[in-house]
């Protein structure tokens, strides 16, 4: 018995698999459980760079809230937020406003710190978005400001 492909799911299968690679090339990813291992004891320093209503419901215990990545007034909470630390600690992002191949605020933010000498940053890597892949997977939240 042969197998045949459906050429009409292998390609857009290809195409998101080529897009993700290319949006994900310069970032260094950490899963959710990683991350959520190291609360509170072995943590970095961790931003939250999405819309400021998602933090205010829950986040990541001990984040800290940078404002939106997509755009200047959030770069600029992300500087001064960031300015505070030493230029070689682990410093993690993340977003989870929406799909992680759709989000417009964690590559803006990664550049923004490498661009201040950061040299060890990541992003947790949010296939679905902070609700299903943190949230959904019973990690620590806490919620408000």
């Amino acid at each position: 018995m042969s197998r045949g492909y459906n050429l009409k799911m292998v390609k857009p299968a290809l195409a998101l698999t080529i897009a993700f690679a290319a949006y994900a090339a310069d970032l260094v990813t950490i899963f959710p459980k990683y991350l959520a291992a190291q609360l509170p004891d072995h943590a970095p320093a961790i931003v939250y760079v999405g819309p400021n209503v998602m933090y205010r419901s829950k986040h990541i215990p001990g984040s800290v809230f940078a404002g939106p990545g997509n755009g200047a007034q959030g770069i600029e909470l992300l500087k001064a937020a960031a300015a505070k630390l030493a230029r070689d600690r682990a410093v993690v992002l993340y977003c989870g406003c929406c799909p992680w191949d759709r989000c417009p605020n964690l590559k803006p933010s990664v550049e923004a710190l490498r661009g201040m000498g950061f040299t060890n940053v990541k992003v947790v890597y949010m296939a679905t978005g902070f609700k299903v892949d943190w949230i959904d997977a019973n990690l620590p939240v806490e919620s408000g400001q």
